[in-house]
């Protein structure tokens, strides 16, 4: 469980540190290039899911969200305690989940800021979110046997 909660907490602080740093240095919708027609650092606000898909339904992700965060850590009462892997993808998607349902609860949209232009603006979360549920389809893929 400790691991589970410093990978949790790192993830979680990355977020919320570069969506604070977007927030306190740029004006919604400013973009900075980094790289030209590649990426930018684009400030944006996200009331919706990925895509912006349900714009405006945040009681329904708060919902979502609180829902997975209570789910995780009931099931880490129940999974193999020495399981790194799993722990790993459970921590990363926890902690995108928290960093997304912090933005959700304290301002009722998602900050987004990370713009390679051929995809929406997305943030670290999202990344965390993507990762660990990559992660964890691909445990829950292996034979058992392999898992071990």
């Amino acid at each position: 469980m400790a691991l589970f909660i410093m990978i949790c907490l790192a993830a979680l602080a990355i977020d919320q540190l570069t969506k604070f740093f977007v927030i306190s240095q740029m004006e919604l919708g400013e973009s900075i290039t980094v790289i030209p027609q590649i990426f930018s650092i684009t400030y944006a606000a996200n009331p919706g899911g990925a895509f912006r898909i349900l714009a405006h339904q945040t009681p329904l992700f708060i919902a979502i969200g609180l829902i997975l965060v209570i789910g995780v850590v009931a099931a880490l009462l129940y999974l193999p305690k020495k399981d790194v892997k799993l722990t790993l993808s459970l921590g990363l998607l926890t902690g995108g989940v928290l960093g997304n349902l912090i933005d959700r609860v304290r301002t009722g949209y998602v900050t987004d800021f990370l713009d390679f232009h051929v995809w929406p603006v997305f943030n670290f979360a999202d990344i965390f979110i993507f990762i660990g549920t990559v992660f964890l389809l691909f445990i829950l893929i292996q034979p058992q046997a392999r898992r071990r």
